[in-house]
Formats: C-alpha cells, sequence, structure tokens
C-alpha cells in the first residue's frame, strides 16, 4: 500500500504534464492585442488526387491514416480528467486527508442509523464533495472565461505568476509554512454540518475542503494553472471532476465497507515523505513555466543546458531524500530504508543519470517536450550530426529575416517570415510547408525532437520543402511601419506573434499549434488537408510525401 501511495506521487506529476502534452494541438494564440471571431465560412480543401504510380499510391495509403478529423477537445479534456484523478489520489495520501478517512467513516458507522441508511449518507457525503469542487472548476471559468483562458498559456505575466505560485506551492510542501484557509470558515461550516440532514452532509463536505486545504490547495493549485492554461472552456470543470471523484469514492466506499479500514496502514512518517515528494515535483513543474517567458520575451536566459542542470539538481536531491540522506523539517529520524523507497529512489536517479547526456545536447525524447527548444543548447553535440549549420539561413547571401532572434532546429534551412520564405519556394521551385508554432507549445517540441530527426522525415524537410516557421506567441514588437488594425478582428496588431496568429485564424481557421500547411507557393494552393501534431513518422513521412507528389503532377 505505501509503495502505492509513493507512487501515487510520480503519477501524478506526469498527469499533470500530460495534460499539456497528450491532446493532439495545442492552443497557444496571444490573444493580448488580437480577438478572433467566431468564422462561418470555411476555406477550401484541395482533396488528393490518385496518381498512377507506386510511390504515390504508398504515400497516399500512409497519409490516409491522419487525414480523419482530430477529436482534440476530447483528448485534451481525457487528459485533464485523467490528472485530476491521479491529482484527487495524491491528495488521499497527504497528512490532512488520510488520517481523517477512519474518523469519518466512523461518524456514518456509529450515528446510530440502519446500515442502509448510513450507506446512503456516505454517497451523498461523496457527492457533496464532488459538487463543491466541480463548482470551484466553473467558478475559474466564469471569472476568467474561455478566451482568457486560451490566452494564460502565452502571457508573459501570467506565466511569471504561475512559476512564482508553483514554487509557493513547493515551499509549503517542504515545511517552510502551511497554506490555511481562515480557521472562522472552518467553525461555521462545522456548526452548519451539525444540523444533519442533507444540508448538514453537504457542509461536512465543505469543512473537509476548508481544513484540507493546507494539503490539496498545491495540488488544485497547479491542476487548475495546467487546465486554465489548456485553453478548454469546460478544462477546470473536468478536471476538478477527476481530483473530486477520486477524493470521494474511498470516503463512500469506506463507510460501506468498514472493515477494509483495516487493511490501511497506520499514519506515520510516511505521510510526510510524500508531502516533500509532491514538493519537489512541483518545483521542477514551475521551471516549464518560467521556460516559457524567457522564450517568448527573448531573455536568453533560461536555455536548455540550465533548465536541465536545474532539473538534474531538483531530483538528484528527490533521489537522496528517498534514501534517507536529507531530512527537512517535520521529518522523522530514519532507521532503516523500507523498501518501497529504495525502489522510487532508484526509479529517480535513474531518471536523474538519465537526463545528464542532455547537458551535451542528447535529444531525451521522452522529455523533450517540457524542454526549452534543442536551438537553446549552447554546446550541442546531436545537432551538429546532422550537418549544416545556422550560418546556412541565408538567401542571396543575406540572413534570413528574425533569424537573429529564432533559430532554426536541426540545422533546416528555416525561413522565419511568410513572404520572404514564399518567394524563395518559387525560385527554388518546391513546396512550401507552414510550420505555426509557438514557443510555450510543448507539442511542437515533441515533433521536432522525436518526429522531425526521423531520416526519411528529415530528408524531405531539408530537401523537398521549404519551411517557414511562424511563431505565434512571441511577443517582439513588429516595426511602427508593420503594425496594423487586422481586418479580421478590429484589433490592433503590434508583435510577431498577433501577426503570425492573425495570419493563421484568418487564412486557415485555424488557432492551434502545431499546424501544417502544405502550399504550391505561386497559387498559395493548399496540396493537402493540413494537421497538427502526428507523432508516427511514418505517417508524417506519407503526409509530407503526398503534398510533394501531388506538386509535381501539377508542374
Amino acid at each position: 500500500m505505501r509503495l502505492i501511495a509513493k507512487i501515487l506521487t510520480v503519477l501524478f506529476i506526469s498527469g499533470l504534464m500530460a495534460v499539456t502534452a497528450s491532446a493532439q494541438t495545442d492552443s497557444l494564440v496571444s490573444f493580448d492585442d488580437v480577438e478572433f471571431t467566431e468564422i462561418t465560412e470555411q476555406q477550401p480543401v484541395q482533396q488528393d488526387s490518385i496518381a498512377a504510380s507506386t510511390d504515390k499510391e504508398t504515400s497516399e495509403i500512409a497519409y490516409s491514416i491522419i487525414t480523419d478529423e482530430p477529436e482534440t477537445d476530447k483528448s485534451s479534456l481525457w487528459a485533464i480528467f485523467i490528472a485530476g484523478f491521479i491529482g484527487g489520489f495524491a491528495a488521499l495520501i497527504m497528512p490532512c486527508i488520510f488520517p481523517m478517512l477512519p474518523l469519518t467513516v466512523s461518524f456514518f458507522t456509529k450515528s446510530g442509523q440502519s446500515k442502509g441508511k448510513a450507506i446512503m449518507q456516505a454517497i451523498l457525503y461523496g457527492l457533496s464533495i464532488i459538487v463543491i469542487y466541480v463548482l470551484l472548476g466553473i467558478l475559474i471559468t466564469v471569472i476568467f472565461g474561455a478566451d482568457a483562458l486560451n490566452s494564460l498559456s502565452t502571457n508573459g505575466i501570467f506565466n511569471f505568476a504561475f512559476f512564482v505560485l508553483l514554487v509557493v506551492f513547493a515551499f509549503s510542501f517542504f515545511g517552510a509554512f502551511e497554506l490555511t484557509l481562515p480557521a472562522s470558515l472552518a467553525n461555521r461550516l462545522d456548526r452548519k454540518a451539525d444540523r444533519g440532514g442533507l444540508l448538514g452532509l453537504f457542509f461536512m463536505a465543505a469543512t473537509l475542503a476548508v481544513v484540507s486545504f493546507s494539503c490539496t490547495g498545491p495540488i488544485i493549485g497547479t491542476l487548475l494553472v495546467q487546465a486554465a492554461t489548456m485553453g478548454e472552456l469546460l478544462g477546470p470543470a473536468i478536471g476538478m471532476l477527476g481530483f473530486a471523484l477520486a477524493l470521494a469514492i474511498p470516503f463512500t466506499l469506506f463507510a460501506m465497507f468498514p472493515s477494509l479500514l483495516k487493511s490501511l496502514p497506520s499514519s506515520g512518517g510516511w505521510l510526510n515523505s510524500v508531502k516533500i515528494t509532491l514538493g519537489f515535483l512541483e518545483l521542477a513543474l514551475a521551471l516549464k513555466f518560467l521556460s516559457n517567458v524567457d522564450l517568448a520575451y527573448h531573455w536568453n536566459w533560461f536555455d536548455r543546458e540550465v533548465f536541465l542542470a536545474l532539473w538534474i539538481i531538483i531530483f538528484g536531491y528527490l533521489g537522496f531524500y528517498l534514501l534517507g540522506k536529507i531530512r527537512l523539517p517535520h521529518d522523522r529520524p530514519m532507521d532503516k530504508l523500507s523498501l518501497p523507497r529504495m525502489v522510487l529512489s532508484m526509479i529517480v536517479l535513474s531518471f536523474t543519470l538519465y537526463m545528464v547526456p542532455g547537458l551535451w545536447g542528447a535529444p531525451l525524447k521522452s522529455i523533450s517536450a517540457f524542454l526549452p527548444p534543442q536551438s537553446t543548447q549552447d554546446f550541442d553535440l546531436y545537432t551538429s550530426s546532422f550537418g549544416g549549420t545556422q550560418a546556412s539561413n541565408t538567401n542571396d547571401g543575406k540572413a534570413h529575416k528574425y533569424s537573429d532572434i529564432f533559430h532554426a532546429p536541426l540545422n533546416l534551412n528555416v525561413f522565419f517570415d511568410y513572404e520572404e520564405g514564399m518567394e524563395y519556394a518559387k525560385k527554388a521551385g518546391k513546396p512550401v510547408m507552414l510550420d505555426f508554432t509557438g514557443h510555450a507549445c510543448v507539442n511542437c517540441r515533441k515533433m521536432e525532437a522525436s518526429v522531425w530527426p526521423d531520416k526519411d522525415v528529415y530528408r524531405l524537410l531539408n530537401e523537398e520543402l521549404v519551411l517557414i516557421q511562424l511563431y505565434v506567441d512571441d511577443k517582439t514588437a513588429l516595426p511602427t511601419e508593420e503594425q496594423y488594425v487586422s481586418t479580421f478582428s478590429g484589433k490592433n496588431v503590434r508583435t510577431i506573434g498577433n501577426k503570425w496568429s492573425d495570419f493563421q485564424a484568418r487564412k486557415y481557421n485555424s488557432n492551434s499549434q502545431p499546424y501544417y500547411v502544405l502550399l504550391d507557393p505561386s497559387s498559395e494552393e493548399i496540396l493537402v488537408k493540413p494537421i497538427g501534431a502526428d507523432y508516427d513518422p511514418k505517417s508524417y513521412y506519407g503526409f509530407l510525401q503526398s503534398a510533394i507528389d501531388k506538386y509535381r503532377n501539377k508542374s
């Protein structure tokens, strides 16, 4: 039981990361100065023609796998729900809640009522917990609104605020202080809980939520931050539904079957260890938000090596803490190392060692979505193996526009301006791939680290296509003469990110990243149906090759 409890703490952070990584696309459009309105007319999409050649048929078959409409909203909401569910179980084994299980269950079993009525009260108590937390999620949505939730993922002030918030949560778990709600609120709710009946059960659940806030607050806060930055309207409510469901089920089940309480481990120092483990994980997650700000504003303080060095230190400390080599406030002396702690420390320290080669440029594909781009690495042995240099990003001896602030992944010859890239493609006689991307787009980084390096995919990107990357969340101000009022939204377009996000929504009826559009540069005709993230290299290769074949057949 203890091993499961401690492993849940690792699963919790994985679930939170899955909120942003498992969805097929990330909504990362900056709405600081641009507002997108509802689009009623759809741009025509060119259908693939059937080619006679065997190569063309092969690429069409491969591409057909990914031409169905992606259910991005459903996958995103499921990821949020799962993260909330894991977070609820992590909260259950915190020091503020776990000891309350037998106390709460005994209230229903010893109230002098029939077993059937006690079970019904337990069910209503569980439902009350769910209602309270779901209402909290809905309240977040009502306060901020759908557009504001969508803009949180790229807003520099909010990202920095989230970083500070998660650091505060981490220090709270470490024992530096406790986050508590006013005691008067808990006392008032407790008095109302004594009334009995349905209303009394509701206030009893509310009292649990308030009293346990010092433990659940950081978990709920982290979950709401991640759900909000997904830009899903129902995200916070769905996240809270998963959290509350995981929290309510044990209370209800143990009330129905009190004998199961005997199987629970006794409270002890291990509960504080769970809390501190979560503190380390919160601290690691906080760095992702700081990285988003650094990339969007081009501070260049927080590159890939710095990020990895901090993660190595954080997880190294966690590994040694689990071994009992480090003690924090409220920790009890550890006479012997238990098997669960030894196993978990081995996992954490192995992960720490796994990250070390990343300091020299190893791609670290399993966590690449959360790291700063590979191009921010100063000493990179991996990218140099692809050949070419950043100096190759020139056109007629002149550096590409914006190449001083953006860096091409994998030493590809990338343009960062639409007009410049299209002009070059016309001269070169190659089709164009528009890559609508973003600094805070975790799926964009995952595609660049795990799909683009595939030898067949890389060959097409490097030799057969003209790649244009358009960053929709960049905060660099446009020259005064290039700023304008959008005819699409009526808002001022002042930054590079504003320009390309407005362009993507106006031209392609989309505001998600990554978003890949393959064009004929002469007519700007869409060659194949645009797609978002596709982590299958063979499928993605088929998507690219089908567009190249169609372009050649037209020439």
